[in-house]
Order: structure tokens, then sequence, then C-alpha cells
């Protein structure tokens, strides 16, 4: 699954994750997924089945989308192609797929009712800077609940969870060419300089360089 312009956000895997036109999602078959354009555009999905495909990973893995690439997306999107050609096409796409040597950023979603609550709220609006007592009072449960539940079911506490989703969110905004200070301020930071500190710990990059 690819977008060609702004960003893609996908739903797979128990994982929520944003795409820039860079990149593309491989779903595996059977994995139940969903997804929403950050920007209006077109969206790409190439569907092979299962048994011709070398690829073989179990769970979603991002992927570099190369100039070759994306032409050949754009050719297999075309309703009409002959079929041998079309065959010719999805074997030299498949060829090209290799796991991209830095991951997007993806977030793990917690399975709890009320924990999925608040994360479904930061990821729509992760400038949100509530604490865990606010969105306790909201969801119906306790600082120590939600903190349990964000740390069994997402593998990280509640601040690191919400950083992630934050970073998530900037990826989307820096591929739309959004300034910096911008982002920082969309994405709940007070000043440009925090945002590229916790940009860079998280990422090991800083946002341009992340990007690029």
């Amino acid at each position: 699954m690819w977008a060609p312009v702004g960003a893609l956000a996908i739903q797979a895997g128990g994982n929520d994750w944003v795409i820039p036109p860079t990149h593309a999602l491989w779903i595996p078959a059977g994995v139940l997924h969903g997804s929403r354009a950050l920007r209006r555009g077109a969206v790409y999905r190439v569907r092979v089945a299962p048994t011709e495909s070398p690829v073989v990973w179990s769970q979603p893995t991002s992927v570099v989308v190369t100039p070759l690439m994306r032409e050949l997306i754009v050719y297999l999107g075309a309703s009409e192609r002959d079929p041998d050609a079309r065959r010719d096409a999805e074997l030299l796409l498949l060829d090209l797929i290799e796991a991209a040597p830095v991951d997007t950023i993806h977030v793990p979603l917690p399975r709890d009712s009320r924990a999925r609550a608040v994360a479904e709220a930061l990821i729509d609006r992760p400038d949100d800077d509530r604490d865990l007592g606010a969105w306790g009072l909201e969801v119906g449960a306790s600082i120590r609940t939600l903190a349990r539940l964000f740390a069994a079911e997402t593998g990280m506490t509640f601040m690191q969870w919400r950083a992630q989703v934050r970073m998530r969110a900037a990826l989307g905004l820096l591929a739309d060419g959004v300034p910096v200070a911008n982002v920082a301020r969309q994405v709940g930071y007070r000043t440009p300089s925090a945002f590229v500190a916790a940009y860079r710990r998280i990422t090991g990059h800083t946002p341009g360089a992340h990007l690029s």
C-alpha cells in the first residue's frame, strides 16, 4: 500500500503506522488493516496472490519505494493491462522489494477499551497534553490502571507511547513540507528545539535527516 502524495495512516498488525511517500507498507495476507490518506490524493494497493509471492514476511513491514518501484506501482494501478505484461511487472516489483533499513514510525495499540479510547484520542489530537489523571477521569479508570495497561499492552510507558504518537504524526506533516516550527506546535511541543531533541532521541536522526 502506497500513497504518492502526503502520508498514509495505516492500522495493521496491532500497530498504527504513518507511511510517507518515500515508503510503502507490505501487509501479509490475512492481516486485518485499515487506512486513510492524510492528504487528498491517490492511494495504490497492489495485491499479489500469497502462493505466488516470494515475499514471505509474517508481519507488516515498511519498504523504501525507489523511482522504478513508483513507476511499476502506477503501471499496475491501471485497470487494463495485458496479463503477461502485468505478470512481468509484478515479478519485477516483487524482486525489488526490500525492508526499509530504518523503520517508519509505528505505534502499538492497547487492547483494553479504556486505554484504547485514550490512544485513539491522542492519535487524532497528538497535541493534547493531558496527563493520565485527566484521561482517567474521562474514560473511567485510575492512573495506576491506565499506566499498567499501557505498559502491559504496548510495551511502553504512557509518556513513551505518547512521544511515539507525536513523532508518528510529525512524520506525516514533515512529508507534506510543513515547517519544523509549525510541526512542533501541532504535535504538542512548545519549542522547535524540544521537538527536534525528542525526534532525534526516538529515531536517531533529525527530522530532515530521517526524511532524507
